[in-house]
């Protein structure tokens, strides 16, 4: 999308008469997409569908006080991004287990579940990624899938380039590892 369509729907968005349909564009234009890194983070479909619907009130709580400073999707993906790590956060709380055993509850809901549809290899990827550190398996994700250049992400993420490149080359290696073993 271009900067100039948000811009055009950030002005429509701060006048009365045509802020639901500015907000509806706006829906329309970054709700696939972020659904799908959402997805990637939490894994599962309704997880992921909470977690952006909640991305989209805080946007709409928070659109009147976004001050352009960066692009409206990397805000968007930021508070996808914290929405969904604070939504596995209180889920691994609820359940009361440690993060370990809670990653492979998750992987084993993966691998009965609707997850990806593809051969053997693209599985094997999936579960490798499933297996990551968090914020690697974000990074890897965002530069995979999303396609995000390194700024973007240090802009989402509020992190260094360096540690950015850093991340993405250890959850490589990790991933052509667990592929490789397996």
């Amino acid at each position: 999308m271009s900067g100039n369509r948000d811009k055009e729907l950030l002005a429509l968005f701060k006048e009365k008469e045509s802020r639901n349909y500015a907000f509806n564009q706006i829906i329309h234009t970054y709700q696939e997409r972020l659904y799908w890194h959402v997805r990637r983070i939490v894994v599962l479909h309704e997880d992921a569908d909470d977690v952006l619907q909640n991305t989209f009130l805080k946007a709409w709580n928070g659109l009147d006080d976004f001050k352009e400073d960066s692009r409206l999707y990397t805000w968007l993906y930021r508070i996808a991004t914290n929405e969904a790590l604070s939504f596995l956060k209180k889920k691994r709380k609820r359940v009361l287990i440690p993060d370990h055993d809670f990653e492979n509850s998750v992987m084993n809901r993966f691998e009965e579940g609707d997850y990806i549809d593809g051969d053997e290899i693209q599985m094997k990827l999936q579960k490798a990624i499933c297996t990551l550190p968090e914020k690697q398996r974000i990074v890897f994700n965002m530069k995979y899938y999303d396609e995000m250049k390194y700024e973007e992400m240090a802009e989402i993420l509020k992190t260094s380039v360096g540690a950015l490149k850093a991340s993405f080359h250890h959850a490589v290696k990790k991933i052509e590892k667990m592929i490789q073993e397996d």
